[in-house]
């Protein structure tokens, strides 16, 4: 359970993920007026266990520069590439996401295997994924990042993840679910909204 709060949290602040049309931004409110919710339901029946977390997202943005554990610091995160049989510091995910950005809407991975099936997508400036592992019943994740918040995300220096800067860039989004994780055993939602409470 403990992890998967954990899990839920990360994705939350790390991904930055919001859903709005582009006919929203003009009337969204400011960071100051929106809340990021985490609510994860592991169990089922009696022995159930429900987390609900409700953080405005101006005090995130205010709170998450003063953290300062491990590889998170001053608001953003340091991502190790240089670990053995990593390849990440191959990849330009700058010059991709400008790439990605730029062209049209359309299905860019798709892979049907016997046990999991993964779509990555551009759908109307948001990047979207989703994952399906396990015939029927399997775990399901669905997320939808719009482009605005990705840049912001990899605005840092080099191998660094500017997490203040996605906050900042969520704020300025309308209202929708981030991500949803269904394993039938736990669930978890993530969104943005102006309400003080989960739902």
């Amino acid at each position: 359970m403990k992890r998967l709060v954990a899990v839920a949290g990360i994705l939350a602040l790390a991904a930055g993920v919001a859903l709005a049309s582009p006919a929203s931004k003009s009337a969204s409110k400011s960071s100051s007026d929106k809340w990021l919710h985490v609510r994860v339901e592991d169990g089922a029946g009696e022995d159930a266990e429900r987390v609900r977390v409700n953080v405005p997202l101006s005090l995130a943005e205010a709170v998450i520069p003063a953290i300062n554990v491990d590889n998170f610091r001053n608001g953003k995160i340091r991502v190790d590439v240089n670990g053995e049989d990593n390849h990440l510091q191959d990849v330009d995910f700058r010059k991709i996401l400008i790439a990605l950005r730029d062209t049209k809407d359309g299905n860019f991975v798709t892979v049907e295997g016997s046990r999991d099936n993964v779509q990555v997508a551009k759908q109307g400036g948001y990047l979207v994924a989703k994952v399906r592992e396990g015939k029927e019943g399997g775990t399901r994740v669905d997320a939808k990042i719009p482009f605005q918040v990705v840049e912001a995300l990899l605005s840092g220096d080099n191998n660094e993840l500017n997490i203040a800067a996605a906050v900042r860039a969520l704020g300025e989004h309308g209202d929708g679910v981030l991500v949803t994780v269904d394993d039938h055993k736990s669930k978890v939602r993530i969104w943005v909204d102006s309400k003080n409470e989960s739902e």
